[in-house]
This record gives structure tokens, C-alpha cells and sequence, in this order.
């Protein structure tokens, strides 16, 4: 994730501006940079790399200035290298950005069209043109900002400087965080309040659809149709921890709502926003080639694997094989040359996945690591790394990781259906424009379900044991939901391929059995919904998981139905691991469980 610092106060900032940086070194970044105003002149230093070529840039020209932003750029839209990193500078506008800006090339085409000049890849410099655009035609920056952020869609938090105004920064969220820090006669704003701690204890947070005027007296927070709106400020602990749970209870809740900024740099990773296309990323599996394709995995990572076979076998047309690691090491399974292996964990140092990587090196396949830490062991030894890029995941229960394997391996399997011809190129553009959308979807629907989420919770807290069901996707989902519900809150949960549930599970079903049913308007809709009627039959209680158009045409009685937006297949299994998250993670803190340090649980097994 990018990092973001602010401050407006009452003596140079461009040190104090770095120093919050490194703070934020723990999210990841390929280049760094920060702007400052001084004396009615705003200049900026950017290096390409770590902090320190920052560090030697300002030790050689130093930036005076008391306000100023500084940002970590994880590349999306562009390269990393100096012209792309942040901030941008347009006519006297700055302006730093996390997350994806969706309708970029409609916008810059429009601008270009007008005759806007961009020096960058980036999609952030439509920002800095639209704010320059609207100044120039008279209107003043609070209004420039509101029309800006009328304009704009996408997931992101949008940090601003005017020339012109070198007492005010002006900021926005719609996804990604962002915090306010109270300071005396100085105020703050970071993408993290651990950026903060060092200068004020005292943090407002931003929610989605704020806008913050901020100067050193204070803020002003309004919407983006210029209404006031009402913050509480808190005392934040950010001091004492590494990565700090902001305004989260727990860090698992924080994960969960990291997920729209997290994934948007993912795929930043793997999707060329400008073509809409997957790109290429040095791979060293030509999947052209492949006669099939092994996947293994252990726990969480198996199920997004499981997810994989699914996209896999649908758009590349390619056979796969899985298995979890622990199965798949010792049953000795016949393997070819011609095949392909991925392997998918989040620390990278899984003991059982490990094992089955080296099996299958010793049978001559390539190896794919679909890992979030890069120098783990698994990377280490494979062919080729799929990075996932999803930071620090603190949380025992996989959240982030999941949906972020999820977006890689969606990313890849569409690259393997280009390399083999089973999608053409007007299909790649269109199921990599649903990928680009997702972002804002989750960040609308984290927004639409909580509330109903946490009160369903309550309830779901009384029982002893769930059932969960799906089809197609949907199945590796109602496993993931089992497994949440039964990590985190110790209920004893199922999940099952809902054409199953006539081959035993029925049996369970009674009024004292809740039954979750993942079922979005898909191809196996009619099919989910039969099953439902033989769970409402014998008087089970359905929670039903579903979309816009699956519960219009759903007219069965219900505990409760959640109803997501309509949605591609291609993102949904990413969207519909939200509500399972939340509802095991509300769940567990009404029972009053460690919901960060399940008992007996560890966060990266490396043992038998």
C-alpha cells in the first residue's frame, strides 16, 4: 500500500515529512517523494527506490516550507521510477493519491481533448489536471475539490496542496484511510495513524464520502455535496504497536477494510489500466504451453486455490489438478514435464506446500509461488513469483491475503485463456474491467452490510452449529466461511457443495440450524435455490447471501437475506468473501474470543 503524510504547521515540515514516511515503510512502496510551500513557491524532490535516495536528494537541495504532503508510490498506472512518483504538480495544484482511479482514461482523454499536457503514466495526474482545470475557470479550491471528487470513481484517499493557499491541505476518502491528527497550533493527516504517533495522539478518522478542509487551526470534514458532517476525535495507541488497528477493534477488522486499497495495488501489479489488459511480469510459465496445471496449498490458500481451478478450467481451458499440501506430498501423484505447478501461501514458509513444491521440481515441472512475502522459502525455490502484495497481514484468520490470492490467481487465469486462445482480446478488456471496478465495490459494499451484519451476528452467536452452501465458486466459499466461523468464534461449522446436501448433511437440518447460502445470480442460481427450498422444508433457518437480481427472484422465507450489488462471476467469489468475513468476525467478538490469536492457531505453519 502507498503512504500517505500531511502537515500544515508552524516550522519546516520536509524532515518531520520523511521521518512519518518511514513509518510507513512496512506497506511497501518503489518510490517516494514530497512537496512543500515556501514563500508563495511550491517544489517538490521525487527518487525512484527506497527512502534513503529521498533522504540524499533533500540532503542536496533542501525543501523549506511549514505545510507540505509527502507520499510512498506502489506503482499502479506507470512504472516506478521518478515521473511517475508522487506528488504531482499541475499549474500551482499538488496532489498525492492512493488507490485506483477508475474512469482515468475517459477523463484523460477529455482533458487531452482540451489541451492538458500529462508528464506522467499515472492516473493521480487527472486529478491535479481536473483541480487546475476548475480553478482556471474561476471556481474557488473548496468547490474545485467538490467538482473534482464529483467527477472521479474509483477507491481512493486524495491528499491536495494549492499554490496559492500555503495554510490549507485539502483531502478526500473514498476507501483507502485516511487520518486526521490534532496537533497545537499544527495539524497532520496520514494514510496511518502509527505515521502520526510521533506528533500528536489526538486522531479523527475520515470515513467514505469525506472531504477535509485542514489548516493549522483545525479541519472542517464535509461530504461531497459541501455538507457539514461530525467526526469524533480519539486517542489513538498507535505508539505502542508496529502496525497500528487505527479505529478497528481488532486487527482483523482493519484487514477486512483494508481489502479495497489492498487489492487495488495488486492489481496495479498485474493489470495494464490504460489497454485494460493483464501484463506479463517477466512469468516464466508460458501456460501456451502447459498440458495442465497443479495446484497445491494449505488451510485458506487452498480454498482461493480451489476458487483458481474454477477460472482456470473456465477461461484458459486448462485441466487442473488440487490438492491441500499435506495430501497432495505423500500420495505420490503421477506428474509430467509438461505440466505446471503453483503453489499458493501467505508466509511462504508453509512446511506441507513446501514439501509438495520440491516434489514436483524433482519431477521436472515449473513452479509458480503465489506468496506475500517475497524472500520466503517457497519464492525463493520457484520459478516464478506471484507476489500478492497484501502487506502485513497481523489477524491469525486470513482476510486480506485470501482476497488478494483471489485477484492473482483471477489475474493469471485470464492471462493463461490470451496465451492459449480461449478468450480473445475484447474478452481479456472486458474481464479486466470488471477487476478494475472491484476495488469500489468492495468499499460500497464494507459501507452497505455492516450494520445489518453485526445485528445478524448477534443472533448467529446462540447457536452451536452452521451449515454453509454454494455452487460453482460459491462452494470454496461456503468452505472459507466454515472455516472463519469456526476459527475465530470456536462454533462448529460445515461447508458444503449445495448439490451434496441431499447426500447427508440434510439429516442436520432443524430449527436449531442456521443455514448460509452463498448464491449470486449466476448460472447456478435455480439449482442453489432448490436446495434452499429443501432446507426451508424441514424448517432450517436460511441466511441468504446474495445479489440484487438473487433476491428479487427469491421469494422463500429467510433469518435473514444480505444483498450485494449485481456483479461479474469474475469478481464475485472477492465480493462475496466480505460478508463471510464480517459475519464470522462479529460473531466471535458477541462470543467474546481472541478474535486476533484464536487459541491453538498459528499464523505461518511450518511444521508437519
Amino acid at each position: 500500500m502507498c503512504g500517505i503524510v500531511g502537515i500544515v504547521g508552524k516550522e519546516p515540515v520536509a524532515e518531520r515529512l520523511v521521518d512519518a514516511l518511514r513509518r510507513l515503510e512496512y506497506r511497501g512502496y518503489d518510490s517516494a517523494g514530497v512537496a512543500t510551500i515556501h514563500d508563495g513557491v511550491m517544489e517538490r524532490r521525487r527518487a525512484e527506490g527506497k527512502l534513503v535516495n529521498l533522504e540524499r536528494k533533500l540532503g542536496g537541495e533542501p525543501l523549506p516550507g511549514t505545510t507540505g504532503i509527502a507520499h510512498t508510490r506502489w506503482a499502479t498506472h506507470g512504472v516506478p521510477n521518478e515521473t511517475n512518483a508522487h506528488p504531482h504538480f499541475v499549474e500551482g495544484v499538488a496532489v498525492v493519491h492512493n488507490g485506483i482511479i477508475e474512469n482515468f482514461s475517459e477523463l484523460r482523454d477529455e482533458l487531452v481533448a482540451e489541451g492538458a499536457v500529462f508528464e506522467s503514466q499515472t492516473d493521480t495526474e487527472v486529478v491535479a489536471h481536473l483541480l487546475a482545470k476548475y480553478t482556471r475557470e474561476g471556481l474557488g479550491h473548496r468547490d474545485a475539490m467538490l467538482a473534482m471528487l464529483n467527477r472521479v470513481t474509483g477507491a481512493y484517499a486524495l491528499v491536495v496542496m494549492f499554490q496559492d493557499d500555503p495554510d490549507t491541505i485539502l483531502s478526500a476518502r473514498f476507501g483507502p484511510p485516511l487520518a486526521i491528527g490534532h496537533g497545537k497550533g499544527e495539524m497532520f493527516l496520514g494514510s496511518d495513524a502509527i505515521a502520526l504517533a510521533p506528533f500528536t495522539n489526538q486522531i479523527t478518522y475520515l470515513v467514505d464520502g469525506d472531504c477535509a478542509i485542514m489548516t493549522s487551526k483545525g479541519v472542517e470534514i464535509i461530504d461531497y455535496a459541501g455538507k457539514p458532517v461530525s467526526r469524533p476525535k480519539q486517542i489513538s495507541q498507535a505508539a505502542a504497536f508496529l502496525v497500528d488497528k487505527g479505529n478497528h477493534r481488532h486487527f482483523m477488522e482493519k484487514e477486512i477494510y483494508e481489502q479495497p486499497e489492498i487489492i487495488s495495488h495488486a492489481l496495479g501489479y498485474y493489470v495494464d489500466f490504460a489497454t485494460q489488459t493483464i501484463k506479463a511480469n517477466g512469468s516464466t510459465i508460458d501456460f501456451a504451453t502447459v498440458s495442465s496445471l497443479a495446484i497445491s496449498a494449505c488451510g485458506t490458500a487452498f480454498l482461493s486455490g480451489l476458487v483458481g481451478k474454477y477460472w482456470f478450467e473456465r477461461y484458459a481451458r486448462l485441466p487442473v489438478e488440487i490438492d491441500v499440501a499435506s495430501e497432495f506430498r505423500y500420495r505420490e501423484m503421477p506428474l509430467l514435464p509438461t505440466q505446471a505447478a503453483l503453489f499458493i501461501s501467505q508466509s511462504g514458509e508453509t512446511a506441507d506446500t513446501l514439501a509438495s513444491l520440491r516434489y514436483c521440481k524433482e519431477n521436472g515441472l515449473k513452479i509458480g509461488a503465489v506468496v506475500n512475502v517475497k524472500e520466503s522459502t517457497i519464492a525463493r525455490e520457484a520459478d516464478t513469483i506471484y507476489p500478492i502484495l497484501a502487506g502485513p497481514e497481523i489477524g491469525v484468520a486470513s482476510t486480506k491475503a485470501f482476497t488478494c490470492q483471489l485477484a492473482v490467481l483471477a489475474a493469471l487465469s485470464i492471462k493463461a485463456g490470451r496465451q492459449r486462445g480461449t478468450i480473445d482480446a475484447a474478452q481479456e478488456r472486458e474481464l479486466v474491467h470488471h477487476l478494475i471496478e472491484m476495488p469500489r465495490v468492495m468499499s460500497r459494499v464494507l459501507n452497505l452490510i455492516q450494520p445489518q451484519i453485526e445485528a445478524l451476528s448477534r443472533d448467529l452467536s446462540k447457536y452451536k452449529d452452521v451449515l454453509y452452501l454454494g455452487r460453482g465458486t460459491s462452494y470454496p466459499l461456503a468452505l472459507e466461511g466454515a472455516l472463519k466461523l469456526k476459527e475465530i468464534s470456536y462454533i462448529h461449522a460445515e461447508g458444503y457443495a449445495a448439490g451434496e446436501l441431499k447426500h447427508g448433511p440434510i439429516a442436520l437440518i432443524d430449527e436449531n440450524m442456521p443455514v448460509i447460502v452463498i448464491a449470486p445470480y449466476d448460472r447456478f442460481y435455480e439449482k442453489t435455490v432448490s436446495n434452499m427450498q429443501e432446507v426451508a422444508a424441514r424448517g432450517g433457518k436460511i441466511i441468504f447471501i446474495t445479489d440484487e437480481k438473487g433476491a428479487a427472484a427469491s421469494k422463500l422465507p429467510t433469518m435473514a437475506t444480505i444483498v450485494l450489488p449485481d456483479v461479474d462471476e469474475v469478481i464475485a467469489p472477492m465480493i462475496f468473501s466480505l460478508p463471510i468475513q464480517l459475519l464470522a468476525y462479529h460473531t466471535a467478538v458477541f462470543m467474546g474470543t481472541d478474535v486476533d490469536q484464536p487459541r491453538n492457531l498459528a499464523k505461518s505453519v511450518t511444521v508437519e
